[in-house]
């Protein structure tokens, strides 16, 4: 039986080197994080150190020391504001006054929006493109250059429009009763229409172009088409705009705030939670109980977002 041996200077195997996965792994890991340091540094300095001093202060209120002339000092009250807002008419009134306002409001500006991006669906490309670029202006334009313009238009004293209908005889007034909440409306829906039109359109170029062509074989019309193919398949998006024009209602401040300045008696310092939350802390200086109402107002906005969404979810499905 012969064995085989290996030839004398002949090179040996290399040996196995051994990795190691878990400090990769980990290095990876670090170097992920680092990317994220900026962003997280920046979270948590403007969204959670301010949302622990809210609810910091909203734990305290000022007292007055003796019989109530002495100076005012800060003490720990508890949960004493949030019980008092369960109980403050003034601001669930504005709570309601706003989701009233903003359900017509939002039905409207997302209806047109709607129209807008199926009209513009058929358009060729390049008009497309024009007319996007048009629409998303009043958007683009920030709020506060919005809301002067707007103002302007508004004003019972420089407005063109009040002008133009005293020489024609007649009286416009842009304030007072339902007048208030079409002009802010009116504005709103300037504001917004553009942006949820892009989204809209966006969801339509995404749908396949195929079910169309088989409706068009079927001998259904343009409008059939757009109302039982079109609308059924974008309802997602329309879902959404409408749950985020939604909280960007209780969210309402700039526009009523400047429109104020115009019609005092029209829009009062309660008109919507914003309002009221600005004039008790800066006003009134009770910062305590409006730190409690501002993390009441998110709450509510975000269960009111929660049921939004969950109750049109079932209704799609």
């Amino acid at each position: 039986m012969s064995t085989l041996t290996r030839p004398a200077g002949a090179a040996t195997d290399a040996p196995v080197r051994r990795t190691f996965p878990r400090r990769t792994g980990r290095r990876g890991a670090y170097k992920g994080l680092l990317f994220l340091l900026p962003f997280l540094i920046g979270f948590l300095l403007t969204y959670v150190v301010p949302i622990g001093y809210a609810f910091s202060q909203s734990l305290h209120e000022k007292k007055s020391s003796g019989i109530g002339f002495g100076p005012t000092k800060t003490v720990y009250a508890g949960l004493a504001n949030f019980s008092a807002i369960l109980s403050d008419s003034t601001f669930w009134t504005g709570v309601l006054r706003t989701l009233l306002f903003g359900a017509a409001q939002i039905t409207v500006m997302l209806g047109i929006s709607l129209l807008l991006a199926l009209l513009l669906d058929g358009v060729a490309a390049r008009a497309v493109r024009f007319f996007r670029a048009g629409l998303l202006i009043p958007y683009v334009i920030p709020g506060v250059v919005s809301t002067l313009i707007w103002l302007f238009l508004y004003s019972p004293t420089a407005s063109p429009i009040v002008d133009l209908a005293d020489r024609a005889g007649t009286s416009v007034t842009f304030f007072g009763g339902l007048n208030t909440y079409l002009s802010l409306g009116n504005l709103l829906t300037w504001q917004g229409i553009g942006f949820n039109m892009i989204l809209i359109s966006a969801s339509l170029q995404a749908l396949p172009r195929e079910l169309y062509e088989a409706a068009r074989l079927d001998g259904a019309k343009e409008w059939r088409i757009a109302w039982s193919i079109k609308v059924p398949n974008i309802t997602g998006i329309l879902v959404l705009t409408g749950m985020f024009s939604l909280i960007g209602r209780l969210q309402l401040f700039t526009e009523p705030l400047f429109l104020r300045y115009v019609a005092p008696e029209s829009i009062s310092t309660d008109f919507t939670p914003m309002l009221e939350i600005f004039d008790r802390a800066f006003k009134t200086g009770d910062y305590q109980y409006a730190a409690a109402e501002s993390l009441v107002l998110a709450v509510v906005t975000g269960i009111l977002a929660f049921v939004f969404y969950r109750v049109t979810n079932r209704k799609m499905s």
